[in-house]
């Protein structure tokens, strides 16, 4: 199995880059590619659809760290069910409206479903044996209240990133299975870092993305098609 994982930075994902480095492209995963996109969705767009433009790997994992709407969850890994753009758009009348309001893409136009972002790898997702969340992705880190009162409201997330959105768009434009991991290292709209969970979110992180690397090795990828 061609395995790709990526994240936005090294650091998040260090422990299970060593850990691969160990098996010494052996075993389950004889060619195993690792992507450092950059922080942000154009950094992860660009990285990501020029790695994709000459291979097709059998599997892309995504993992990194996320800030959380509920705050009884800080250092909890999860997995990504569905992902959307909540900031592209325009404010109108104290009011958001997206790209779908304005009528600039339909809400169920390739690889949109009802507006958002669904991987649709079932047997990927349950593998993870993680809880399975809905998340935003956002060019600017939600720090004021009423920002994070209207995503809640809206669009009912459970963990905000800044590239995990890109991250299924390419994926299903390419038509790859893939997963985003995520680990919550801090409750959204709070910036005082002392408080943030940030160690035992990449410790628990790294943690599952071990454990799935070993679960996905007793398995065919022809497992994970849809």
């Amino acid at each position: 199995m061609h395995l790709v994982l990526t994240a936005a930075t090294a650091g998040e994902i260090q422990p299970a880059i060593d850990w691969l480095a160990k098996k010494n492209n052996s075993g389950p995963f004889p060619k195993t590619d690792i992507l450092i996109s950059g922080v942000g969705s154009v950094a992860t767009t660009y990285f990501l659809t020029n790695y994709l433009g000459s291979v097709k790997p059998g599997i892309i994992i995504q993992g990194g760290i996320a800030g959380s709407f509920q705050q009884h969850i800080d250092g909890q890994t999860v997995v990504i069910g569905h992902d959307r753009f909540a900031d592209m758009g325009a404010w109108e009348n104290e009011q958001f409206k997206d790209i779908f309001d304005l009528k600039l893409i339909e809400e169920n136009q390739s690889p949109f479903t009802n507006r958002g972002l669904i991987n649709p790898y079932g047997n990927l997702l349950s593998i993870t044996g993680l809880k399975q969340v809905g998340a935003v992705t956002v060019n600017e880190i939600t720090t004021d209240s009423r920002r994070r009162e209207w995503y809640q409201q809206n669009l009912n997330p459970v963990v905000e990133s800044m590239e995990g959105a890109s991250f299924h768009y390419v994926c299903l434009q390419k038509e790859i299975p893939f997963l985003q991991l995520r680990s919550i290292s801090n409750y959204i709209g709070e910036r005082d870092k002392t408080k943030w969970k940030l160690a035992e979110a990449i410790r628990n992180l790294n943690e599952q993305l071990i454990s799935l690397l070993n679960k996905l090795s007793q398995y065919d990828e022809t497992y994970f098609r849809i």
